[in-house]
C-alpha cells in the first residue's frame, strides 16, 4: 500500500509528491564593497558540440578577480565548466557544471577546498552560490526580505573565500548540467547515482586541477545535507578520499524525524519547539514566555515535547478526557495556538496546519522555508495555504542576477535553459524504499573509519522544512561513544531555511564557517 508524502526537501522549489517510506514528508544585508577588477579575457578548451548546446569534451573557462573580503583584498581565479563523467569503457554518460573560486598564489597542498551544493532533490547550487559561498551576492530587502526589482548583485564580503577554495556543484539535470546524449537521466536522478555521480565529479576535479593533497570539505544544504553524509562514505569507499570536514546547513538525515505517519508521535514532539520559537517571533505566546529570552523560552518547549508531550501522546486513545484537556492546554501554551484548535487535531498539530493557523486572526499565512514572512490567500478559512511567501520571494532576484552575471562576468556562454527547479523526478529511492530514507549510519560509518572528520550544523529557528529539534535528535542517534558528540557542532541562527539571507546571520555563519574549517584543516582531533 503506497501513499504520497510531501518529499521537496529544497530550499527553492516546489513541493513533489513521492511514493510513501523511501522519503520524507515536506520537503527553492549587506555591505558595499569596491567592484572587483575586469575579468581577463576568458579562455575556453575543447569546446566540440555533442548536442544541442552540450560539449563532447570538457569545457572550461577561466577569468581573475579582484575583490576584498573583510578588509583584505584577494585576487582569485574563477573557473567555470563542465566536466564529463564518463562509463569504464570511456563513454560520456553526464556532463557537470560547476563553478570554482581559488585564491591566487596559494599552496594547494594546505590551502583548503569546498565542494558545495543544494538540495532538492533537483535543486541547484544558485542558492548557497549567490547567497553565501560566491565573491558576490544577491541584495536582498532590509532584514532579508523580498527585494523589488530592478535587482542588485553585490560584492560579499562574508564569501568564505578567504579561508578556503569553493567549487560550486550543480548535479545532473539541474542547472547547466545533463545527461549525455542518448544516455538515460534516471542513472542520475536517485539517492544511489546522485551520490555516485557527484562523488565521480569530485574525483575528476581533485585530479585535473591537482588538488588531491589539498584539506577537503563538503558544504551542503536541506537535500543536500543527505548527498552529503552519502559521500562521506562514498567518497572515502569508492575512490579513497577523506574529508577533513563536512558543514551541514539545515540538515535532515533522517526523513522519520518529521515524517507524519498514523501511531508514530515523534514528529509532532520535534517540531514544537519550532513552533515556539516562531510563535514567539509573531508575539502569539502566553505574557510569560512571551516575556523570556527566546532560547529560554525554547528550552522550556523542548523540555515539554521531549517529556511528558510524548510520553502522554504515546498513550494514544487511553488518555481520559481530564488528560487530553490539560495536554491541549501545555501544547497550546508553547504553540501560541488555542487550546480547541488543538483538541481539534487530536493533541497533534502539523506544520502545514499550524503555518494556516498562527495567524488566521491577522488574515495571513506564514513561510516554510522562513516563518518571518507572511503570505495572503484568496480566504482565511482554508485549513492550507496556497503558497509559500518565503519561497516565492527569492526565485526572481537570484535567477535574473545569476543568468547576467554567468554570462558578462565569468564569460560562460550557452543557449541551455538554466533549471532552477531539475527535471529529476521521479526521484528513485532504491535501496531505501519500502522505508524512511535515512543516510544517518554512512554518515556514522565514515567518521567511524576517519577519527579526524568533523561535523558543523547550521540551524535555523524559524526554518519549518527542517525543524532543528529534529536534527537535535538525529544526532543524539548519530552513535553512543562521546567521540561521534565531541565531533559534531550545533549552531543556531534567528533565521530561516536560508539563514544567509540576513545580513546579520549572513556574518555569523560566515565566522562560524571559517572557525570551523580553520580548526578541521589539519590532522588533529
Amino acid at each position: 500500500m503506497k501513499r504520497a508524502l510531501l518529499a521537496s526537501l529544497a530550499l527553492s522549489a516546489s513541493v513533489f509528491q513521492v511514493p510513501a517510506f523511501a522519503q520524507a514528508p515536506g520537503v527553492p544585508r549587506p555591505r558595499q564593497q569596491p567592484a572587483p577588477a575586469a575579468a581577463t579575457a576568458a579562455t575556453t578548451e575543447k569546446p566540440a558540440p555533442a548536442g544541442p548546446g552540450v560539449a563532447a569534451d570538457d569545457r572550461i573557462v577561466t577569468t581573475s578577480h579582484l575583490t576584498t573580503i573583510n578588509g583584505a583584498e584577494i585576487r582569485y581565479t574563477a573557473t567555470t565548466g563542465t566536466l564529463v563523467l564518463r562509463h569504464p569503457n570511456g563513454k560520456a554518460r553526464g556532463h557537470i557544471f560547476f563553478v570554482a573560486y581559488a585564491r591566487e598564489g596559494q599552496d594547494v597542498a594546505t590551502r583548503p577546498i569546498t565542494f558545495s551544493y543544494n538540495g532538492g532533490p533537483g535543486s541547484p547550487a544558485i542558492w548557497l552560490h549567490m547567497g553565501l559561498m560566491g565573491p558576490k551576492r544577491v541584495k536582498l530587502a532590509a532584514e532579508g526580505f523580498q527585494p523589488g526589482p530592478p535587482y542588485e548583485l553585490v560584492a560579499n564580503n562574508e564569501s568564505p573565500l578567504d579561508v578556503t577554495d569553493i567549487v560550486m556543484i550543480d548535479p545532473v539535470q539541474t542547472g547547466f548540467s545533463r545527461a549525455a546524449e542518448g544516455e538515460d537521466s534516471k542513472q542520475f536522478t536517485g539517492v544511489t547515482g546522485d551520490i555516485e555521480s557527484v562523488a565521480d565529479f569530485i574525483r575528476l576535479y581533485l585530479t585535473k586541477f591537482k588538488r588531491w593533497p589539498s584539506p577537503k570539505f563538503l558544504l551542503g544544504e536541506s537535500y543536500g545535507t543527505m548527498r552529503s553524509a552519502g559521500l562521506s562514505e562514498a567518497l572515502q569507499s569508492r575512490h579513497g578520499i577523506e574529508l577533513n570536514g563536512i558543514v551541514l546547513v539545515s540538515s535532515i538525515l533522517d526523513y522519520l524525524s518529521k515524517g507524519y505517519a498514523p501511531g508514530h508521535d515523534l514528529p509532532y514532539a520535534n517540531f514544537l519547539p519550532s513552533f515556539t520559537a516562531i510563535a514567539w517571533y509573531h508575539k502569539k505566546l502566553p505574557a510569560d514566555l512571551q516575556a523570556m529570552d527566546q532560547r529560554k523560552a525554547i528550552d522550556e518547549s523542548r523540555s515539554f515535547a521531549y517529556g511528558e508531550y510524548l510520553t502522554q501522546m504515546a498513550k494514544g486513545n487511553r488518555l481520559n478526557p481530564a488528560e487530553r484537556q490539560a495536554l491541549a492546554q501545555k501544547v497550546a501554551r508553547y504553540s501560541g495556538l488555542s487550546a480547541d484548535f488543538v483538541m481539534r487535531a487530536n493533541l497533534r498539530v502539523t506544520d502545514p496546519r499550524f503555518r494556516k493557523e498562527l495567524l488566521r486572526d491577522r488574515g495571513v499565512t506564514i513561510g516554510r522555508l522562513d516563518a518571518r514572512y507572511t503570505g495572503l490567500d484568496a480566504d482565511d478559512a482554508g485549513e492550507f495555504q496556497e503558497y509559500d511567501p518565503s519561497n516565492d520571494a527569492l526565485a526572481g532576484p537570484y535567477t535574473a542576477l545569476f543568468s547576467n552575471y554567468i554570462r558578462d562576468e565569468l564569460k560562460w556562454e550557452t543557449d541551455l535553459p538554466y533549471y532552477t527547479s531539475g527535471r529529476v523526478q521521479p526521484w528513485d529511492y532504491a535501496p531505501y524504499n519500502n522505508r524512511y530514507l535515512n543516510l544517518l549510519n554512512e554518515l556514522r560509518t565514515a567518521m567511524a573509519h576517519n577519527p579526524y572528520l568533523k561535523v558543523m550544523v547550521a540551524n535555523g529557528l524559524y526554518d519549518m522544512a527542517t525543524p532543528f529539534a529534529a536534527t537535535e535528535h538525529t544526532f543524539a542517534h548519530l552513535g553512543y561513544e562521546d567521540t561521534y558528540k565531541e565531533r559534531v557542532s550545533l549552531k543556531y541562527y534567528e533565521a530561516g531555511h536560508m539563514m544567509y539571507i540576513h545580513p546579520e546571520m549572513l556574518k555569523l555563519l560566515k565566522k562560524d564557517i571559517a572557525d570551523f574549517i580553520n580548526g578541521a584543516k589539519t590532522n588533529k582531533r
